[in-house]
């Protein structure tokens, strides 16, 4: 296990392993995720993360396709850009006969693999092309393995125990591996061959192979992956699976508005982002909801979901809807100190794994986050601001008034005014703000903040809030309540000022200590006050400024804490590393106080530094090391991509510099002083407004405006452009 290292309560990869360097290529449909190599394959090394995983499990851990006994040779190969398939093109290389088998030169065999994850299983279609002139005959095997590992074992967790690996179950076409769990249930594994093999045990299928030149031949197999709570169904067909799969895909996008721009590179970037949302976007019963990242995340994780919601609420309502429900059937009902849950809490994390449900970890239904809870009612103000939908606000509306009396009562528990919090859980989070790292927050001297800890972004999150519930106070008919809510954030806001302005760093203090010490830090936790507006505005101007100068800003983006904090380290989670969804933020906050000119500037950083990650995909994070001149941003070697908040923040850039917003049901469209960066000409955006009625504009650059033309427009839709 030296390939692990432990920060903190985090594990990672180190970063001298091979597995670190070499980004996999990732699958995923719903609840189901796969990692696999170039070659389509997934081969769990030391430390390996490839394999098949379904709700926190990994059902196959190793699988591998060989032609007489060797890999064959790599052509190429790419994950689509809709994200559905995973296609490797390969070659047969020169096979000396051996078993009865001629000799075979290389090339004359085209092998292609084709993979797709549909209802909880893994898909694959094998094709066999003979472009040589003699008949051949080849060995074609896949050789397979489970290991039914939670996923906080692949992330480096030691167990003392585990449960039973039982016989595995072979019939003519297929073979079931089973284990049953320590917390009693039986997970499966069911992998089946289309044609039957020629010989098939526990852990290898064998395809004799007779291919005549001109000709094709195909194989076909099926990884299911089952439990014994879930109803059970045959999986479908490779054919049908990719037709439905397609169906869905383009039925998600139907909903959304499409854009397209004169640059060819932005268009990539925005339709990796669309591809990677739609992939991230996984059905539960109460609708969409936008998974936080693979491998690591692939789960709800309730800040992750909201922001993500928040930064793309103009271009897809669906998810924030979904996003709402599911945190809303969810939220805390009663003091649960083992997973750090009050009444009105909304939830920080939820996992399905066998750890999860033996209690080896906190996170079956964990609540250790300060900011999911006012998010949650930042994000329904949003929601109802964005569609009208007093439908919706009012069903929700017990679950907000219980999320407002959390954070008086328990998030404010000392009764000064701030939002704090103090780990209760043994096993829970030590930092319950965004960046949960161990030693996010500390002092200008370096030392660790005590708990309880009152983050400056936080006191925003609770300010838009509190102003937005009493938005839906008034809709709904609480004027009293909307009046003392409005009083509130007002009073909130000047008792922040005095609390958290800090003279000698130009900014907002990181936090205050449970003592209520300022953390004299300058962070880009700063920045989150002017998304939210709490930001007074005499300071809003320093806080850009100096997140703009090159103690923050790296030429690719803005890093979390200044280079010169007393802990900052470029290669660090927090502490000097660059977070996209954190850039699109703060982004939102600079164009909110007027300065749209460096909103501009971090999308073209950040538009840079997509051009230099895998398929245009934004990670999670990346390195704070400054740019230099022919290279390019450094990666963070464990960053999950896909990261759902990463993705949206594309959108989150774009209306900030468009000065976006769009109001009710109508809609009425209001493009407040519109820009665009120089590397845009022209952006066209088709169904803007959707779902429901909508426009089709086209807005052009020019030197210091942009002209806005309606190419189409719904009768009930209103455009409002306000110089």
């Amino acid at each position: 296990m030296a390939n692990r290292i432990q920060i903190g309560e985090k594990w990672y990869v180190a970063a001298t392993s091979e597995l670190a360097q070499e980004q996999p290529q990732v699958l995923k449909h719903d609840h189901t995720f796969a990692m696999f190599d170039r070659f389509g394959d997934a081969q769990v090394l030391g430390p390996g993360k490839e394999g098949l995983y379904h709700n926190d499990t990994r059902y196959l851990s190793h699988q591998e396709f060989l032609i007489n006994g060797v890999r064959p040779l790599h052509l190429g190969s790419s994950v689509e850009e809709a994200n559905s398939l995973l296609a490797v093109d390969m070659m047969n290389p020169d096979l000396p006969g051996e078993d009865g088998l001629p000799p075979l030169p290389k090339g004359e065999l085209h092998l292609f693999r084709a993979k797709l994850l549909w209802q909880d299983a893994c898909h694959e279609h094998v094709r066999v092309t003979h472009h040589g002139n003699e008949p051949a005959r080849v060995r074609l095997e896949f050789t397979f393995e489970a290991d039914f590992v939670d996923l906080f074992e692949v992330r480096g967790m030691q167990r003392e125990r585990r449960g039973e690996a039982l016989p595995p179950e072979t019939t003519r076409t297929g073979v079931v591996l089973s284990y049953r769990g320590l917390d009693h249930r039986l997970r499966r594994t069911r992998i089946e061959f289309d044609p039957a093999p020629d010989a098939l045990d526990e852990r290898r299928a064998r395809f004799d192979v007779r291919i005549d030149p001109g000709a094709e031949q195909h194989i076909y197999c099926t990884v299911h992956c089952d439990c014994d709570d879930q109803a059970r169904q045959a999986p479908a067909a490779y054919s049908i699976a990719l037709g439905q799969n397609a169906a869905e895909r383009e039925a998600w996008l139907q909903d959304h508005c499409h854009m397209r721009t004169s640059n060819p590179l932005v268009n990539l970037w925005l339709r990796r982002s669309v591809a990677d949302l739609a992939m991230l976007a996984t059905r539960l019963p109460t609708g969409s909801y936008p998974f936080a990242g693979v491998p690591w995340y692939s789960t709800t994780f309730g800040r992750d979901g909201i922001i993500t919601a928040l930064e793309s609420l103009w271009a897809d309502t669906s998810m924030a809807r979904g996003v709402l429900q599911f945190l809303a059937q969810t939220q805390a009902t009663e003091v649960d100190p083992q997973n750090d849950a009050e009444p009105g809490k909304i939830l920080h994390e939820a996992r399905q794994g066998e750890m999860a449900a033996t209690r080896e970890i906190p996170f079956g239904r964990y609540y250790g986050s300060v900011d999911a809870t006012p998010l949650f009612v930042v994000l329904a103000a949003a929601y109802w601001r964005r569609t009208g939908d007093t439908e919706l606000a009012r069903q929700l509306w017990p679950n907000i008034v219980r999320a407002l009396e959390w954070i008086d009562r328990y998030g404010d528990i000392d009764g000064d005014g701030f939002v704090e919090y103090a780990r209760r859980s043994r096993e829970g989070l030590v930092q319950q703000g965004w960046k949960d790292s161990h030693d996010s927050v500390f002092h200008a001297d370096g030392r660790l903040a005590e708990a309880p800890i009152a983050l400056c972004e936080v006191q925003g999150y609770v300010y838009d809030a509190k102003l937005g519930a009493a938005e839906l106070a008034r809709e709904l008919g609480e004027a009293a309540l909307a009046e003392r809510l409005g009083r509130e954030a007002g009073q909130l806001r000047e008792r922040f000022h005095a609390a958290f302005w800090c003279e000698p760093i130009g900014s907002y203090a990181l936090a205050l200590d449970g003592a209520k010490r300022q953390c004299q830090v300058a962070s880009s936790n700063a920045g989150h006050t002017l998304w939210s507006g709490l930001a007074h505005d005499q300071h809003a101007q320093r806080i850009v400024d100096g997140l703009m100068a090159p103690q923050f800003f790296s030429g690719w983006g803005i890093r979390t804490i200044a280079t010169s904090a007393p802990r900052y380290n470029p290669m660090s989670y927090h502490n000097g590393s660059i977070w996209p969804h954190d850039n699109a933020l703060i982004a939102a906050g600079m164009a909110r106080y007027g300065r749209t000119e460096s909103a501009m500037q971090l999308l073209a950083s950040t538009f840079d530094a997509s051009l230099f990650f895998d398929a245009h995909r934004l990670p999670e994070l990346f390195c704070g090391f400054p740019r230099r001149a022919g290279g390019g941003p450094t990666l963070y070697p464990v960053a999950c991509a896909p990261q759902a908040w990463a993705a949206a923040a594309v959108f989150g850039m774009l209306q900030a510099c468009l000065g976006l917003e769009i109001l009710g049901e109508g809609p009425q469209i209001v493009l407040r002083a519109p820009r665009l960066p120089h590397f845009i000409d022209w952006l066209r955006i088709n169904q803007l407004g959707a779902p429901g009625p909508s426009v089709d504009v086209l807005l052009q650059r020019h030197e210091r405006s942009v002209g806005v033309d309606v190419i189409r427009k719904d009768p009930a839709v209103r455009v409002m452009v306000v110089a």
